[in-house]
């Protein structure tokens, strides 16, 4: 076997920023790193030490190769290390050994006191700890340092810890250390890709719409907040919004986001956002290199567009259903007379556009927070009116936000007869809707009615003309005149033979 060479290469943070990163970061708390880093190997068995990765990173999802392919990398051993100095690491690292500890009396006066380590309470924050053992540590209250000082026990520091010089085993930052063979000498830049936690990006919208008019202005928003532990200088962002599916690492909790497998994204001037589709989901390329510090929070506009034509609609859903009734079966429903006879008096907003190119949008829009606002004509200032949640939507899909209730307009739903077959195998239940308009203008609501007690039915009795939906519901689109009332009847036959 050829001799063993160790070569020792440092990437140090600042050289590490020179370099040109790429992220994608995905809206789940976690991001794609691909980073350049200059390699010269000798012919045979190489020690690297590449450092500035960041305190979230999957070591198994890490990827070293030659982006033009030239030359093959193996790399035999990788190790991964994380445990940075904190104060913390360094009490662990002096459990069973007496240290000094700086303590200020009252007046200000210095004094060193001596303890013993009996626990640090050093728990490590990193990727091979299980989120579920750091609760349970937390919890049994493992997390509190012990000290004993003059043969008393402490459960917290009696000053601030006084320790020796660092060993040279002790980092400064996150480091990976490979062996890789070779067999011939190479100097080149490799690209180190990998996965890390602690990277997240979510859109939000601000629509303006005027005192009076169905129009909107569409401002988009992308916030990128950076928690990996590592800055990112003039890199090279691209935004991945989708319901990715990605697996959690072996043993540790469920941060609560979807997870998914994102190997393969592993290998593999000014101006607007760009936006394309990518496998089953949708991929967003900024338009120029942005720097990302460490626990920072950034937002870059994506989207504005003027003159978004958007239906404001009235919606009165009537049957009020308490929670007695919550997780209730079709069967129970049934056989529950008193099921839906309590009235919701609240009539809906609701804004509607049509997300395509005709309207000025025609780009899939990423799921986020939208925020309404009108402006009033009397001064020209943004008064905000309600906020709701956008889902991933596609072009050319029509968009239904909830706002909030309208002031003015009032329901009043009530059941006026019900009848029990002998057999009891049909039911008669008559309702009566009234809507009441104290605005100066007419409007249009849309009376929603929900045919809970069975799939098997028919309106044989109805003052208004409607619309079934689905299976088991019907719209009634009812003209409310200006400061007046409209009256809804309509009976319903069910029948479960």
């Amino acid at each position: 076997m050829k001799s063993l060479l160790s070569f020792l290469l440092l990437c140090a943070a600042a050289s590490l920023a020179s370099a040109e990163s790429a992220l994608t970061i995905y809206n789940q708390n976690f991001a794609v790193v691909r980073e350049r880093v200059p390699l010269d190997l000798q012919a045979g068995l190489n020690t690297v030490t590449c450092s500035g990765v960041t305190v979230q990173a999957e070591p198994d999802s890490v990827v070293l190769r030659d982006p033009t392919g030239r030359v093959a990398l193996r790399v035999l051993e990788q190790n991964y290390r994380s445990d940075t100095v904190s104060q913390g690491l360094l009490l662990s690292i002096y459990e069973g050994k007496v240290i000094n500890f700086l303590t200020h009396d009252r007046e200000g006066k210095e004094s060193i006191v001596a303890g013993k380590v009996i626990r640090s309470g050093y728990l490590p924050n990193q990727v091979g700890v299980p989120g579920y053992l750091r609760q349970q540590a937390m919890q049994a209250g493992d997390n509190q340092p012990i000290i004993e000082v003059n043969g008393q026990l402490r459960f917290s520091l009696p000053g601030e810890p006084i320790f020796p010089s660092l060993t040279d085993d002790s980092i400064l930052k996150p480091l990976l250390v490979w062996q890789i063979e070779t067999t011939v000498p190479a100097k080149f830049d490799a690209e180190l890709s990998y996965v890390t936690g602690g990277m997240r990006w979510e859109a939000s919208y601000n629509l303006v719409a005027p005192e009076k008019g169905d129009t909107l202005d569409i401002i988009g928003w992308v916030t990128i907040d950076n928690q990996s532990g590592k800055a990112f200088e003039n890199a090279v962002v691209k935004l991945m919004a989708g319901d990715v599916n990605k697996l959690a690492p072996a043993g540790m909790a469920d941060n609560g986001a979807a997870y998914g497998e994102m190997r393969k994204a592993l290998v593999g001037s000014l101006g607007q956002v760009t936006e394309k589709a990518f496998d089953e989901l949708h991929l967003y390329s900024l338009p120029r290199p942005v720097t990302l510090h460490d626990r920072e929070t950034k937002q870059v506009e994506f989207i504005r567009v003027t003159g978004v034509k958007a239906r404001t609609l009235y919606v009165y859903d009537g049957a009020a259903i308490g929670p007695q009734f919550r997780n209730w079966n079709a069967e129970s429903i049934r056989g529950n007379r008193d099921y839906g006879t309590q009235s919701n008096p609240k009539v809906s907003v609701m804004r509607e556009f049509e997300n395509s190119e005709k309207n000025g949008l025609g780009q899939p829009l990423p799921k986020g927070r939208t925020r309404f606002y009108r402006r009033d004509d009397a001064d020209g200032r943004l008064e905000f009116t309600g906020e709701n949640l956008l889902d991933h939507t596609p072009r050319n899909e029509t968009v239904r936000l909830y706002t909030g209730d309208a002031f003015d307009l009032v329901g009043e739903r009530k059941r006026t007869d019900y009848a029990l077959s002998n057999r009891n195998d049909a039911a008669d239940e008559t309702f009566e809707i009234r809507l009441r308009n104290r605005k100066t203008e007419p409007v249009e609501v849309r009376v929603v009615e929900s045919l809970y007690r069975w799939t098997n039915w028919e309106i044989v009795e109805k003052s208004h003309e409607f619309t079934k939906t689905n299976s088991q519901k019907i719209e009634f689109r009812v003209n409310v005149p200006a400061d007046g009332e409209t009256v809804v009847k309509y009976k319903v036959h069910y029948n479960w033979q």
